[in-house]
């Protein structure tokens, strides 16, 4: 809070208002005559009135005049609920002749009706009977707590009245009270504030005697029949509002006419003193600018606020009002009389008239018209009649006259009382009253006592009675003795009983008059003297009091203005200190100021010049080192007050000299100051500036205020005279406190600013030489610049602050709402940006809080400024550029929303609590930015439960939500918490918020950081126009101003608004910049585009959806247009693709435990579908904001069209690709463990997808390789390493590394077909930052060819070995390692002995074994009806591989399904397939060589010794045999045995990277009986041949050939082997398979026995040959053997004899 703040002087006022209507009266015996009361204020304690009668009358209804119905109502105030205030009523009837109709008649038991007669007589009497006679009252406690239980209602002061109106007996002090009225409740309105409630009271108190109000309470008085009637009141409690006490105007003049001054010509001086002559007597200073709360009849303005007050209500004059410390704000000016006794010594029907007398000289002299009239709506009377005291020695009354003053008293005005008694024997016409004397009372000398006066009574009046030589002619009633006792009570605001104020009024107007000696030093006394009087005095008549001392110092003499500075110093001291509000300033002084001072109405020269003089020599003395003792302080303390009056004198002297010569809606022109005041202002202001700055450095608070009042000097002044002028003022300012000084100066210099630029015409300043802009705004960012370098943080927040507030006061002057308006504005402080730009580290320096803060400046500044002064910040300098949008960066991240517990992924909008890391504050300290246009829409919103897609109207949420512990605006929520310090942290805060106020912040933050990224976007727009058209300074190699803002844009949580936004500017700048934004040197910002869009194509909200595609097409229509080809791109997309998919969830858990595809991953397939579809596209666009045929326009520059559908297809399937694999790889997560197959399979497509990116290839082939070693999958494994070694291979090759050629890659081919061995430019594609060709190395390819190496020996396919060598000899040829040279051809040697060695050994090398396995079954998903064939290692058998498979399937089966096992290796057919069950059918299958006779009848000994050996193990095609038989048993003999041949073909060949692969064609032969026969001997014979002819080197391999050729021959040759030859023979040779053979058939078959027993011959002589001593038996039986098989056949073949 600013010291000295200024709020509005409207105060609240304190106190209740009761309103009092009278609705009936009625009686038992009926009401036949009028009745007439007073209603008013009585306090019980103090037995007092606290207020003025308000007069009712209640007519019968016959008497009742339509017109006249009384509605009027009385209106009282009370300060506060009392216990002690009573509504006093008394009840007055028509004085009744003597033995008729009398009150008792009122008080009888049972219910009476007046005769017919008696009701005329009553009414013919009261109609000529003018006086009344006292007849009931009734006493109605307003807040009486004590009896609240007998009605059990609610008996708070809040309620309008008491629950239940109580009286007392007989002594206000007892106990018991009885309850006499009865209450209803209308509607309830009892419990609200305003309502109103009807109160009967039926126990009216009748009156037997006259009595006087103080009686009342005296417990002796004699207790009366109570009256058998009942009056029925509304009263109503209504808020006593300013409006209601003060009715001021601006202006200062008297706003209300019911002072009517016409009426009396007498009271002409009154007329003079309201129009402030200088004239007039000291009256003439009052200036009464409130209107009269006594509510005269004739009101001519209704001065209450409220709606249901009507003309003719009364408001009753509050009697505290005389005593209460504060200034008369009303005018009022009357005596109240009330004659109390006349003791006489005679019973008398007395009664007693009041009148105002000017004079005694004529008794005969009409009184003055002063007297209050009862009647509503009658003029002012002469004179006034108490009620009869009917019957009484001793006559009391209880009447209030009420008797208006003159404004000027002279000692001869006097109240004169006339006594009457009056005869009320029955007469036929009016009774006459009988005089009996009088008594006078002079005003000047009684007035203002409050003690009761006692006066004789004259019995007749000669002229000047009131002088003392004529007393002794006067003849007195009962012998002169005072007789008559009266009080009065005067209520003036224009008398003081003061006599020290009385006295310096009256010397005051002596010397204003000129009536006494000029030298004025008994005016001097009553100056000095003034001091002295008591406070309440003082604040009564300040006003009057302030007036003449400053018309004393506007122009006395020296003498007389240096006494009344004093004195005047003096006095604003002690009002000061009755009472200061929040912002030490006393309401009574502020009132003065702004609404009662009125510089003498123009009637005398203005007071500010003789003000700044005397003020002025006392500072000067002051500076001098006078000593001028403690009222210098004083003057300083009270300065706000005189430079407030000096500027208010000086705006009133404005507005008369200019206000009749101004043309009509025009404003006031400044005015220009004289030149030698203007320097007395200087020489002031510049001795207080002085005060400033050295209190300052004690650390006063006295400083601060002065400091306040001086910026609020200045900010007046502005409005009142030439601005140039108080810039001098504000300049002498700045070059006392220059530069950056102490931090309590310097805040003194920030307040001084914020309150002179918080002027309303602050935009449209001058500069101080009429070529200048704005002279202050310039100062204002100079100086707030400079208090961001300053050490103080408080000092830099308050910088900010103030240039915060002062933005959105522009923003929303709805004066400055034109375009150009705020141009102007935004050019004005322009330059505050430079600085910033210049001085970077100053912004740097500054905390999050206060960054916000001149953020939010910056873009409201550039938010309205034009493109061309834009473009000029823009043309300085590149590094200026780039700091430029540094500013605009920061502003993104500083007001990022990130939505709570909300991760990089999308589609979640949960709103649970904030993490636990460290987050950017969302609002400042004090709710950053203060009202600023950015939040202006947010704060209006309220959300309806949606998204920030729904529009929101602003609907007031429930009532309960607006109390005063949860108020219902979230700025005053917030303002509230933190004043309450709850937030101590921003966590805190935020939960100690309603939900919704907590939903509605959220919300404002989100709005608010859209608004920023809109207007950062927007300024990017415009920066790439103009880099296009090469005006300004910048980077045009990299553009890295808009590259950077984008990366910020697509990184950070944006709003639907803002990607809407987002798309059209973002196709322009690669319209305008493709060729460098898709070059080498953006490749990052490539990537993060593609990364941000390709997660954006994530999202769960459609529109953002669509958007990213669109973003994802343009990047491929300039990849067209700057690459000739997607390539690059490609490779960019894989690579963000796969660093997305290790953020994304890909998959979600079903119900059943299981994992499926995610929503994220599903919404990413469509996106990527979506790209390629050229069908969606126009639609797509245009949804978009952006031309159907955007895509396939061609840009400036280019001459064809380069987009191609295909291509964009086939990138869409890449990237799809890549999708699934990572998908596959993600549902088999659970699996990965168990079935190693699918793993392997699933590194191998994700190796595959990923193809594109070397590195990420070369990552999942290790990964691949990792796996298979596990499995001990050792040929797969080098398969892998092979395959790294040909990425980096190829690579090298493409960049012409030198060391190998294509000739070596297609050797690599050979080993591993995977490796391409065309060559391609895919690898320098590759190269984007952080990935790339880089890393692909000669060393990392030999480093993975030795990884193959070793992988393959320990497979023992020692031929892949040598080849693998051989392609490591020429790098090392290259380098002339020698050393390394030498191993290698070690190796190598061991390699080829390895090889010979396998193929030596007798028994045939094998591999691995291979089987082939069919899938049949829902359950196997994308397997089923699949047949792969799987690799294994050699030793695995068939029970082996079933166990194994077997175990890996059943734990996917379910409650439903069950695995079983198909134990042949028959064609499956589906309908043979039961359901709920999954088959797995395994075969085990043989390899095929590549030049093998598939259709050879041989049966297949599987030895490749007859093959050759270098030949690489390298399969695709796999056979097995399955025997049957035509006649459907299942085994036959050999003429009924048929065989079935299958051969499969893999998609892919073994050694592969995967243990299985998938079967892509199957063919079968079929085999007869006797082809069969045929090919079994066949076989043998070609064994038996290779093992004879094969060449043996030396003689140590004698003994395995020997080994296996006696096997041989012994399998072949014995004659118990029944399968053997001679079951052929038996087979097809006997009887009738013979005659059923063709006759080619049987030549084959023989021709086949023959050979095979020539070669069998031809193996016994050579197994002779080869034998030893140990072996001859054996071969005996061989011999023998032979000669009886040769025998047996002979029956069958009878040439076989002379064949052998």
């Amino acid at each position: 809070m600013i010291f000295g703040q200024r709020i509005p002087a409207a105060h609240i006022m304190r106190g209740l208002k009761i309103s009092v209507k009278v609705l009936s009266l009625s009686f038992q015996a009926g009401l036949v005559e009028p009745f007439y009361g007073t209603i008013c204020l009585y306090s019980r304690e103090r037995r007092e009135k606290l207020s003025e009668d308000f007069f009712f009358h209640i007519l019968p209804a016959e008497m009742q005049d339509v017109q006249v119905a009384s509605e009027s109502r009385g209106i009282f105030f009370l300060d506060a609920p009392s216990a002690s205030v009573c509504l006093l009523i008394q009840l007055e009837k028509p004085a009744t002749e003597e033995g008729g109709a009398t009150p008792s008649v009122y008080s009888r038991k049972e219910p009476v009706h007046l005769t017919e007669r008696e009701k005329q007589k009553l009414q013919v009497w009261s109609r000529i009977m003018p006086y009344r006679e006292s007849f009931a009252w009734a006493i109605i406690p307003l807040f009486d707590n004590s009896i609240s239980a007998t009605s059990g209602g609610c008996a708070s002061p809040n309620c309008p009245v008491a629950s239940t109106a109580s009286i007392s007996g007989s002594s206000s002090h007892e106990v018991a009270l009885e309850p006499i009225a009865k209450i209803m409740l209308e509607d309830k309105l009892a419990h609200s504030s305003g309502g109103s409630v009807v109160v009967e009271i039926s126990n009216l108190n009748k009156v037997k005697e006259s009595y006087t109000e103080d009686s009342l309470q005296d417990p002796k008085r004699k207790v009366h029949k109570p009256v058998k009637g009942v009056l029925r009141l509304e009263i109503d409690k209504l808020q006593a509002g300013q409006a209601d006490l003060e009715n001021i105007s601006e202006s200062g003049s008297v706003t209300n006419d019911s002072v009517d001054l016409g009426d009396r010509p007498t009271d002409s001086t009154l007329i003079k003193s309201l129009s402030n002559g200088a004239d007039g007597p000291h009256n003439s200073k009052v200036k009464l600018n409130f209107h009269d709360e006594k509510g005269t009849p004739r009101n001519g303005t209704n001065p209450l606020g409220n709606l249901d007050f009507h003309a003719n209500d009364f408001q009753a004059f509050d009697f505290r009002t005389t005593t209460r410390n504060e200034p008369f704000l009303q005018l009022f000016h009357c005596v109240y009389v009330y004659p109390l006794t006349v003791s006489l010594s005679r019973k008398r029907n007395l009664f007693i008239r009041v009148e105002l007398r000017k004079d005694d000289a004529d008794i005969r002299k009409q009184p003055l018209e002063a007297i209050f009239p009862r009647e509503p709506g009658a003029s002012l009377q002469k004179w006034a009649h108490t009620q009869v005291a009917v019957g009484a020695r001793v006559a009391s009354y209880h009447d209030e006259v009420k008797v208006f003053l003159p404004a000027i008293w002279t000692p001869q005005h006097h109240l004169l009382f006339t006594f009457f008694h009056i005869d009320l024997q029955t007469k036929l016409e009016a009774p006459k009253p009988v005089l009996i004397g009088y008594a006078s009372l002079p005003l000047a000398t009684h007035a203002q006592l409050r003690s009761d006066i006692c006066l004789p009574i004259m019995r007749e009046l000669v002229p000047h009675y009131l002088q003392d030589t004529n007393k002794e002619l006067l003849d007195y009633l009962e012998e002169g003795k005072n007789v008559f006792k009266l009080r009065l009570r005067l209520c003036s605001s224009l008398y003081p009983v003061n006599e020290r104020v009385r006295d310096f009024f009256l010397e005051y107007d002596r010397h204003t008059l000129r009536t006494s000696a000029p030298w004025g030093s008994e005016l001097l006394e009553a100056i000095n003297s003034l001091k002295n009087v008591d406070s309440t005095a003082l604040l009564q008549f300040l006003q009057p009091i302030l007036n003449m001392l400053l018309h004393l110092i506007a122009n006395g003499g020296e003498t007389l203005q240096v006494a009344a500075f004093r004195a005047m110093v003096n006095i604003l001291t002690r009002v000061q200190q009755e009472s200061v509000d929040d912002n030490e300033r006393n309401r009574f002084l502020v009132q003065y100021v702004d609404y009662a001072f009125d510089d003498f109405g123009g009637h005398q020269p203005p007071v500010y010049p003789g003000l700044c003089t005397v003020w002025g020599s006392l500072a000067r003395s002051k500076a001098k080192g006078y000593r001028v003792g403690p009222v210098y302080d004083d003057v300083l303390a009270m300065a706000w007050f005189f430079l407030e009056l000096i500027v208010k004198s000086m705006a009133l002297e404005q507005t008369r000299l200019l206000y009749n010569t101004l043309p009509l809606g025009e404003d006031v022109p400044p005015m220009q100051l004289k030149e030698g005041v203007f320097r007395c202002i200087m020489q002031l202001y510049d001795c207080l500036l002085t005060e400033v700055h050295e209190r300052c450095k004690k650390g006063l608070s006295l400083a601060k205020r002065l400091n306040s009042s001086l910026a609020y000097f200045c900010y007046d002044l502005l409005s009142v005279i030439e601005p140039r002028q108080v810039f001098e003022l504000v300049s002498l300012y700045l070059d006392k406190f220059s530069g950056v000084c102490q931090s309590v100066l310097h805040d003194c210099k920030l307040t001084f600013l914020q309150i002179i630029c918080d002027h309303d015409l602050f935009v449209e300043m001058p500069g101080r030489d009429p070529s200048d802009r704005n002279y202050l705004s310039s100062v204002l960012i100079q100086e707030i610049f400079l208090t961001w370098d300053h050490d103080d943080l408080s000092m830099r927040a308050k910088a900010a602050r103030i240039l915060v507030v002062l933005l959105c006061k522009h923003e929303f002057d709805a004066r400055y709402q034109k375009q150009e308006d705020k141009l102007y504005i935004a050019q004005l402080y322009f330059p505050l940006i430079g600085q910033i730009l210049d001085e970077m580290p100053v912004f740097y320096n500054l905390n999050a809080t206060e960054k916000r803060e001149v953020v939010i400046c910056i873009l409201q500044i550039v938010r309205n400024l034009d493109d061309a002064s834009l473009v000029k910040a823009w043309q300085q300098s590149i590094a200026r550029t780039r700091l430029f949008f540094k500013l605009m960066e920061e502003s993104l991240i500083l007001f990022e929303h990130k939505k709570p517990a909300e991760s990089m992924l999308m589609g979640c909008s949960s709103r649970n609590a904030l993490g636990d890391g460290p987050v950017s504050p969302k609002y400042s300290d004090r709710l950053s930015p203060a009202i600023n246009n950015y939040l202006s829409e947010a704060s209006r919103h309220e959300p309806q439960g949606g998204t920030p897609e729904n529009g929101y109207l602003w609907n007031r949420v429930n009532s309960q939500l607006s109390s005063p512990s949860q108020p219902y605006s979230l700025r005053e929520a917030l303002a509230q918490a933190q004043s309450s310090r709850v937030g101590a942290s921003a966590q805190a805060l935020r939960e100690s918020l309603h939900p919704i106020l907590r939903q509605k912040l959220e919300l404002w933050e989100e709005n608010l950081s859209a608004a920023v990224s809109l207007q950062v976007l927007e300024i990017s727009d415009k920066f790439s126009m103009a880099a296009a058209a090469h005006n300004i300074a910048t980077d045009y190699g990299k553009l890295d101003c808009i590259t950077t803002l984008f990366m910020s844009f697509f990184s950070q949580n944006q709003s639907l608004a803002f990607w809407e936004a987002l798309l059209p500017v973002f196709f322009r700048v690669f319209e305008l910049h493709g060729a460098t934004l898709m070059a080498r040197e953006n490749d990052r910002f490539l990537k993060q585009a593609a990364f941000h869009l390709l997660r954006l194509a994530i999202f769960r909200n459609d529109n953002i959806r669509k958007r990213a595609v669109i973003g994802l097409k343009i990047l491929v229509r300039s990849s067209f247009y700057h690459f000739m080809h997607t390539a690059r791109l490609r490779v960019m997309l894989t690579i963000t693709l796969s660093e997305l998919m290790s953020d994304v969830q890909v998959t979600q858990m079903k119900s059943d435990g299981m994992l499926e595809e995610s929503g994220e991953a599903r919404r990413l397939r469509k996106s990527l579908e979506e790209m390629a579809d050229d069908h969606r596209s126009p639609n797509l666009l245009r949804e978009c904001g952006l031309p159907e045929n955007a895509l396939i326009s061609i840009p400036e520059r280019f001459a064809e069209n380069r987009w191609s559908w295909s291509d964009v297809k086939s990138l869409s399937e890449s990237l799809l690709m890549a999708l699934d694999a990572c998908l596959e790889h993600a549902l088999l997560a659970s699996l990965m463990s168990t079935d190693r197959y699918a793993a392997a399979e699933s590194f191998y497509k994700l190796a595959m997808a990923f193809a594109p990116v070397p590195d990420l290839h070369i990552m999942w082939l290790l990964h691949l390789c990792d796996a298979h070693q596990e499995m001990q999958s050792w040929a797969e494994a080098a398969q892998c390493a092979v395959a790294v070694a040909g990425v980096v291979m190829q690579a090298l090759v493409s960049r012409n590394d030198g060391v190998w050629s294509r000739d070596h890659v297609a050797s690599l081919h050979k080993i591993c077909p995977m490796v391409s061995s065309d060559i391609t430019s895919e690898a320098s594609a590759a190269e984007v930052e952080g990935y790339g060709a880089s890393k692909l190395t000669v060393d990392s390819a030999v480093k993975y060819l030795q990884l193959a190496n070793k992988l393959f020996s320990q497979a023992e396919l020692h031929h892949f070995c040598a080849s693998i060598v051989e392609l490591v000899i020429p790098v090392y040829k290259s380098r002339r390692v020698y050393g390394q040279l030498a191993k290698c051809h070690t190796l190598l040697t061991s390699i080829y002995e390895s090889i010979l060695e396998q193929e030596s050994s007798p028994i045939p090398f094998t591999d691995a074994t291979y089987y082939r396995v069919g899938f049949y079954g829902d359950r196997f998903g994308r397997l089923d009806r699949k047949e792969y064939i799987y690799r294994e290692p050699r030793d695995v058998r068939l029970g082996d591989i079933m166990e194994k498979l077997s175990h890996i399937y059943e734990s996917r089966m379910d409650g439903n399904h069950t695995l079983h096992i198909i134990p042949d290796s028959r064609q499956v057919r589906g309908d043979e397939l039961q359901p709920g069950v999954c088959y797995l059918q395994i075969t085990a299958v043989d390899p095929v060589m590549e030049d093998e006779d598939l259709g050879s009848r041989r049966e297949r000994i599987f030895s490749l010794t007859a093959g050759g050996s270098m030949r690489a193990r390298v399969f695709d095609r796999f056979l097995f045999d399955t025997p049957f038989t035509k006649n459907g048993k299942t085994q036959g003999g050999l003429e009924d045995q048929w065989k079935h041949r299958t051969v499969l073909q893999t998609e892919g060949s073994f050694p592969a990277l995967v243990n299985r692969l998938l079967v892509i064609k199957s063919e079968s032969l079929e085999f007869s009986p006797v082809e069969n026969a045929i090919g079994m001997i066949e076989t043998r014979t070609a064994a038996l041949r290779n093992e004879l002819e094969e060449p043996r080197s030396s003689e140590g391999d004698q003994l395995p050939r020997l080994q296996s050729l006696q096997r041989i021959l012994q399998g072949s040759v014995a004659v118990q082997v029944n399968s053997g030859v001679l079951s052929v023979c038996t087979a097809f040779l006997s009887g009738e398979p013979a005659t059923r053979l063709r006759s080619q058939e049987l030549q084959q078959l023989i021709a086949a026995l023959l050979e095979f027993m020539a070669v069998c011959k031809r193996a016994i002589r050579v197994h002779f040959r080869l034998i030893g001593e140990e072996d001859q038996d054996f071969h005996s039986q061989l011999v023998n053997g032979f000669q009886s098989l040769t025998a047996e056949l002979s029956h069958y073949i009878p040439a076989i004899l002379s064949e052998l």
